[in-house]
């Protein structure tokens, strides 16, 4: 290894673990190794976030000052918050982008962690400044394409932002905050806060303004989940069936799909009777749930199956794997 390199390593990787912390000593080339890998990952990851943070901001900035800003639309959430305070009082947006999210990076620092509020900050400031110097042009004035394409943007912006582990509105963090204490949910949270400023937007500014900002916000969260959740919304499927071994045979090679089998036990009646039964579980696409179902059909018609919203995947097969026949 490279000496250089093996400092790095040394000095940050291995030494930043816990069982190292405050010894010298000689790492084994296994261990070395070990160090580099993780090392590399490091690296790369915080590149990628870079790369994620930076897009997620110019996207951002552009459908701020390309669409919403010249034509006096509001989005929710602490931007919208920004937005409208903004048109009203004629404030300078870049300064209430940063003072609106500081209670919120606060609340963060506390609920979530410090890194997160760190990062937050560095990209709604970042957000503030790239509104600030860089002046992008007014794309159009029709307001439906205003209302749609300036959210898809900021959607967009936000989604980015959110891959890189980082947030350019703090209201989720609000939101997380106040479902911890009160049990409810986060969505609902943050549709009660937005409902509160397009009522004021449409009592300040005007109700067509309003109206046409919900368009808005319903293009930037429709376009941030899709940033988020990815183009291909998986579903995990979990089968409990007296036909274990003939549903796994077919999920595996006939679908080309991955399983996971886990040990259950069926239970039912007072008596609880149970016996003993493989559970299957896999993970695939919203488009193969209908050939999936029958191919079940076709082997136990009353299966037991369940499927869940699946936000993400690592790891394991998820694709179909070519056969060769």
């Amino acid at each position: 290894m490279n000496p250089i390199l093996s400092k790095i390593v040394t000095n940050t990787i291995l030494q930043n673990k816990k069982q190292n912390v405050g010894k010298q000593k000689n790492y084994s080339t296994f261990e070395m190794a070990k160090g580099l890998r993780e090392l590399r990952i490091n690296v790369v990851t915080f590149v990628k976030d870079l790369f994620m943070v930076t897009a997620g901001i110019f996207s951002a900035g552009f459908g701020l000052e390309s669409f919403l800003i010249p034509n006096h639309f509001i989005d929710g959430g602490a931007t919208g918050i920004a937005l409208l305070v903004s048109g009203i009082f004629n404030l300078p947006l870049p300064l209430l982008l940063v003072l609106i999210n500081i209670p919120f990076l606060i609340l963060g620092y506390n609920v979530i962690s410090k890194m997160f509020a760190i990062r937050a900050g560095v990209a709604i400031a970042v957000l503030a400044l790239v509104i600030s110097t860089v002046h992008f042009p007014d794309i159009t004035q029709d307001k439906l394409l205003v209302s749609v394409f300036g959210g898809f943007f900021l959607g967009a912006g936000i989604g980015l932002t959110v891959r890189g582990s980082a947030v350019l509105d703090g209201t989720e963090v609000l939101a997380i905050a106040i479902s911890r204490k009160t049990g409810a949910t986060i969505g609902d949270i943050i549709l009660i806060i937005n409902i509160f400023i397009f009522s004021t937007a449409a009592y300040f500014i005007s109700i067509e303004t309003a109206l046409y900002s919900i368009i808005t916000y319903l293009a930037a969260s429709k376009t941030l989940d899709f940033i988020i959740e990815g183009i291909e919304e998986y579903t995990g499927i979990t089968i409990v069936s007296s036909h274990s071994d003939e549903i796994r045979t077919m999920v595996t090679e006939k679908l080309g799909m991955g399983v996971t089998v886990y040990k259950g036990k069926r239970g039912f009646g007072k008596h609880g009777y149970q016996n003993d039964t493989d559970i299957i579980f896999t993970v695939i696409t919203r488009l193969e749930i209908s050939k999936l179902r029958s191919e079940i059909e076709k082997i136990d018609p009353n299966a037991f199956v369940v499927m869940n919203s699946v936000k993400d995947t690592r790891g394991g097969m998820i694709k179909k794997r070519p056969f060769k026949h």
